[in-house]
């Protein structure tokens, strides 16, 4: 699969309803919870419930910022979120994330 302009035109995006005020447009996705990719888009004030990572995720964000317990993460960051480990995600101003998980999270909340 190639995605072109995905960085300087994600309006060509499909995006669908993910959680309250955060859509998806998912790139990939293994319908029994196995690796999945997807641009996630959050609204200002956005917030993810709490969840554990069952493997790898991988959070490079495209533009705005989000932020978790570990800080702020700003447009040209990239996270890495080891297996086992919990978080939840607040965005005050809106931002665009590419998420690639190894296995998809389990959500606590």
């Amino acid at each position: 699969m190639i995605i072109r302009g995905l960085l300087t035109d994600p309006s060509a995006l499909r995006f669908e309803p993910f959680r309250e005020g955060i859509e998806a447009a998912w790139l990939h996705r293994d319908p029994d919870g196995g690796p999945a990719a997807a641009v996630l888009r959050y609204r200002p004030g956005a917030r993810s419930s709490r969840h554990r990572h069952a493997g790898w995720e991988r959070v490079i964000l495209i533009s705005g910022s989000q932020a978790d317990a570990r800080g702020l993460l700003k447009a040209g960051d990239v996270a890495l979120n080891a297996p086992g480990t919990e978080h939840d995600v607040y965005s005050a101003e809106g931002c665009l994330a590419l998420l690639v998980w190894e296995r998809q999270p389990i959500m606590l909340e």
